[in-house]
């Protein structure tokens, strides 16, 4: 499926606001309601929209700190990946975690309270893991650019 400036639109609209009605969506793009449904049932079909999500306020929440850490593993063996990947998922802290290129081989976004959350996480989870050679962390002093938002044009 070809989006088009219409079906971007309203990935835009709803990446904004994913709580928007088909009928204020419709209202925003000069559409009426039936071909709005339509084409958001066809973009969820299609896999354009993967879900709808909200977003927490994380201050708000007690978890000022955001870490991102470079992971090595000792071997690079497919179980030793498989092994890491299955413990990552379940560690409530971690946001994102991706297989990189380069020096290290993981990527990980890591939220917590604050820096000895940070370090009970480090010492009780993460270095605790058997595949683990080598962790370098990167405290965020301060977020210059935050968005979820993918540009659809």
């Amino acid at each position: 499926m070809q989006l088009d400036s219409t079906d971007s639109r309203i990935l835009e609209l709803l990446q904004q606001n994913s709580q928007l009605t088909i009928k204020e969506i419709a209202s925003q793009i000069n559409l009426s309601v039936t071909p709005v449904h339509e084409r958001i049932r066809k973009l969820e079909r299609e896999g354009f929209i993967d879900k709808y999500v909200c977003l927490l306020n994380r201050r708000k929440l007690g978890k000022s700190l955001v870490v991102y850490c470079n992971v090595t593993l000792d071997k690079q063996r497919k179980e030793s990946f498989e092994d890491f990947n299955l413990a990552i998922v379940g560690m409530e802290e971690v946001l994102e975690c991706s297989v990189v290129s380069g020096n290290f081989d993981y990527m990980l976004k890591i939220v917590v309270q604050d820096a000895e959350a940070y370090n009970q996480f480090y010492q009780l989870k993460l270095s605790a893991l058997k595949s683990v050679l080598h962790i370098s962390s990167y405290f965020v002093i301060s977020e210059i650019k935050y968005t979820t938002g993918i540009s659809v044009r």
